[in-house]
């Protein structure tokens, strides 16, 4: 299982692992899709399940997407709404997505990023 580099977070909620249908979030294991900020994660439905992104509208500045273990881009109508939100989405692999989240957040950004597994 890959895992993360150390890095201080002040409190919130890193990622700090993730392998075959799962995510490490803050030392607990989470099966399934996830959308994580640093007050902690929760359980998404994937991108048919736009209300937890949506809820993000002015609570961060950006939102990396894991879109799994390939890069893909988002459903239209996904994009659509997270715009219409202002809702600034970085479509990406979820490893990607994963330490890009780390990154911002160690740098003590408003940052969020929504997971589907490997």
């Amino acid at each position: 299982m890959p895992t993360m580099t150390p890095t201080e977070f002040s409190g919130a909620v890193p990622v700090d692992g993730y392998g075959p249908g799962f995510f490490r979030v803050g030392g607990v294991v989470h099966y399934g899709s996830v959308i994580v900020t640093p007050d902690g994660v929760q359980p998404w439905g994937g991108l048919d399940d736009h209300a937890g992104l949506l809820a993000l509208a002015g609570r961060v500045d950006v939102l990396f997407l894991g879109m799994g273990a390939e890069i893909a881009f988002p459903p239209r109508a996904l994009s659509a709404a997270l715009e219409e939100a202002g809702v600034m989405a970085e479509p990406m692999n979820s490893p990607s997505a994963a330490r890009s989240y780390n990154v911002t957040l160690s740098e003590g950004r408003r940052v969020a990023c929504a997971l589907i597994p490997l």
